[in-house]
């Protein structure tokens, strides 16, 4: 396989809710609309998140956002009323979740504090 972008693709029923939501969740809107029935933002050259009404694209899903502080995003989500559940001490980092409006799971990760073990 010649991968050249992964993305995380979640079903939402409201769209305009969701993009708010996600824009706040995110600090930022989205790069691209590239049909009626999909946003999309683009975090780095290989990859984002696509946010989408139909359901032949879109399914129920999670979505693992690695960030330098939790407890600073935390305190940044707060403010835009988007809680985040209590601090989950992993092996490897802090997790905190959240669900979006439409039960999609979100968890935020601090970096990993040691290598994973190969496979």
């Amino acid at each position: 396989m010649d991968l050249q972008r992964i993305y995380t693709v979640l079903l939402t029923t409201d769209l305009a809710a969701a993009e708010l939501w996600y824009t706040k969740l995110l600090g930022r809107g989205p790069d691209f609309r590239p049909m009626a029935s999909m946003v999309q933002w683009e975090f780095f050259d290989q990859g984002g998140v696509v946010l989408s009404t139909d359901s032949v694209i879109a399914d129920r899903g999670v979505v693992f956002l690695v960030v330098d502080d939790v407890a600073a995003e935390r305190r940044r989500l707060n403010d835009l009323g988007i809680v985040l559940g209590d601090d989950i001490e992993g092996d490897y980092s802090t997790l905190a979740q959240v669900r979006d409006p439409d039960g999609n799971l979100l968890t935020l990760a601090t970096p990993p504090s040691r290598p994973y073990p190969p496979a």
